[in-house]
């Protein structure tokens, strides 16, 4: 059993990075999700892997925890963002650094 440790990355509708600050422990899939030929609903036969989810304040708590239960794991490093742009109203700010210019 496969766990991951991850920072989810923020939502769509998120403009900052408030909620992406945690870490997340979650079970990989061991088995294949099969679609029900009555209902036509995706199950799977592995309870652990899509319902489990752990989150911890640092990633040294993830591992740790993964490490004292034995949970085999892999650490997926948050990618880096880029730099933000600058507002549009910063042309225009009070304590402007540079003076505005045609």
């Amino acid at each position: 059993m496969l766990a991951r440790i991850y920072q989810p990355p923020k939502s769509a509708m998120q403009s900052g990075k408030g909620a992406t600050r945690r870490w997340v422990l979650e079970f990989a899939q061991t088995a294949a999700r099969k679609i029900d030929p009555l209902m036509g609903w995706t199950s799977a036969t592995d309870m652990v892997s899509g319902q489990v989810k752990l989150s911890f304040d640092t990633k040294d708590e993830a591992i740790a925890y993964a490490s004292a239960h034995g949970i085999a794991h892999e650490v997926i490093e948050p990618p880096t963002s880029k730099p933000v742009p600058k507002a549009y109203a910063e042309n225009f700010a009070f304590q402007r650094r540079r003076p505005w210019t045609h």
